[in-house]
């Protein structure tokens, strides 16, 4: 009985422990002090010559887009950072992250994310270049080998998120803009659509939610991932041009009280 307790015990503070971390890193990471850090680590996914020649040919200013859609957005809410999220291109991993199975229950989505979070402390740590605070492993699909990619994820706890991208300077616009939303998940965004078919959810996943007449919209919601036509017609938004981030985002990645 002795030994069940102390195990017990070890299991409770290990709980404790990440999740004291847990709380410390979103804390830390969300104050908007200093730019939040986010190194993006390319790979082609699919081995494809097309995906292996797009991602040989990223450089950091490729991103450009995403740390000025921050920056704008930041100060829209009030957030007086110049900077608030600084993004480089750094280098690929020795392997590929581990992929979530679809339809994955629970249990499982959390063994993935202790896999995930493993794999980058494995493979990434000691790489050269600035410590980030998130890590985003970008895979590159080529359009014609896949033209269905796989979910995207990011994950709060961890700070890491595996993101799929067409490696085609066509959807180079549309990439930031799932790139971005990502980055956002890592910092504890939630999404504001509805599972079962994408649709944004009213009010807060809705770029102009007290829009007479409501639709359709001009913008997307970052976290609602389309631009409402109708109630059940949206669009994917061809760049960051046509997106914002809504008050409720703003106020889980604490740019609002």
């Amino acid at each position: 009985m002795t030994w069940r307790r102390l195990r017990i015990a070890l299991l409770l503070m290990i709980l404790l422990i990440v999740g004291l971390s847990t709380w410390l890193d979103r804390v830390y990471t969300t104050d908007w002090t200093t730019p939040l850090g986010v190194a993006l680590h390319p790979i082609s996914a699919d081995d494809s010559p097309i995906s292996r020649a797009y991602v040989a040919a990223l450089a950091t200013a490729d991103f450009a887009d995403i740390e000025k859609f921050f920056g704008d957005e930041a100060r829209h809410h009030g957030v007086t950072l110049d900077e608030p999220v600084r993004l480089w291109l750094a280098a690929p991993p020795e392997s590929r992250p581990p992929l979530i199975e679809p339809g994955a229950s629970v249990l499982e989505a959390m063994a993935y994310a202790l896999r995930l979070r493993w794999h980058a402390w494995r493979t990434l740590s000691g790489q050269p270049g600035p410590t980030p605070h998130v890590r985003m492993y970008l895979l590159y699909h080529d359009p014609a080998v896949t033209p269905l990619v796989p979910h995207s994820l990011g994950l709060a706890r961890g700070l890491i998120g595996v993101v799929h991208l067409f490696a085609a300077r066509e959807m180079h616009g549309s990439n930031q803009v799932v790139l971005a939303h990502e980055i956002l998940h890592t910092l504890g965004a939630t999404d504001k659509y509805r599972l079962a078919d994408g649709q944004p959810l009213h009010p807060d996943g809705f770029a102009e939610p007290g829009r007479q007449p409501l639709y359709p919209q001009s913008h997307a919601e970052v976290m609602g991932g389309r631009i409402p036509l109708s109630d059940d017609e949206a669009m994917i938004p061809a760049s960051l041009d046509a997106v914002v981030v809504g008050h409720l985002t703003a106020r889980e990645i604490r740019w609002l009280p």
